[in-house]
C-alpha cells in the first residue's frame, strides 16, 4: 500500500477511535506533505514523503532535547508521543552492522580515497538509508572510513 494511502486510512481510523493525539499528529504529517506539494507544484513520491517524515522526526527529537534541558517534561512527553506515531510510517531502521556494511560498500563502489570524495559516497548512501538511519551518524562513519 502506498504511504499516502496508509496515512489517510490511519487518519480515518484515528477519527473513528476519537484518538485526538494520534489524529493531530497524522494531520500535521498530511499538512506538511500538502505544503511540500503546493510549494513544489507537484505530487510527492514515496521517497519525498519519507523525507518529510524524517524531517518531522528530527525536529521533534530536537524539541525533546530542548524541553528536557528546560525542565519541561510535559512538553517533551507530547513530542515523544508524536515521534512514536511518526515512526510507525517509517521503514524499519537499519542495525549498526548493516549501516557499517553499506558505508564500506559505498566507499568501495565510489572509488573514494579522501575526504574530497565524501559527497560521492553520501550521494550513493542517501537513497539507501533515507528514513532508516540518522544521516549524522552516516556522515561520521563515512568520515572515519575516508580519514
Amino acid at each position: 500500500m502506498e504511504l499516502i494511502e496508509r496515512l489517510k486510512d490511519e487518519q480515518k481510523a484515528a477519527m473513528k477511535a476519537k484518538d485526538k493525539p494520534r489524529l493531530g499528529t497524522i494531520r500535521l504529517v498530511m499538512a506538511a506533505i500538502k505544503q511540500q506539494e503546493v510549494d513544489g507544484q507537484k505530487t510527492l513520491n514515496e521517497d519525498e514523503i519519507l523525507a518529510v517524515l524524517t524531517k518531522m522526526v528530527k525536529q521533534r527529537r530536537d524539541s525533546v532535547a530542548q524541553y528536557q534541558s528546560a525542565g519541561r517534561d510535559d512538553l517533551a512527553d507530547v513530542e515523544t508521543a508524536e515521534i512514536a506515531v511518526l515512526e510507525e510510517f517509517m521503514p524499519q531502521p537499519l542495525s549498526e552492522e548493516e549501516i557499517t556494511a553499506l558505508v564500506k560498500e559505498a566507499v568501495a563502489s565510489s572509488g573514494a580515497a579522501s575526504m574530497q570524495d565524501m559527497g560521492k559516497v553520501m550521494a550513493i548512501l542517501k537513497p539507501q538509508v533515507q528514513g532508516r538511519a540518522d544521516m549524522g551518524k552516516i556522515s561520521q562513519l563515512v568520515k572515519a572510513n575516508l580519514g
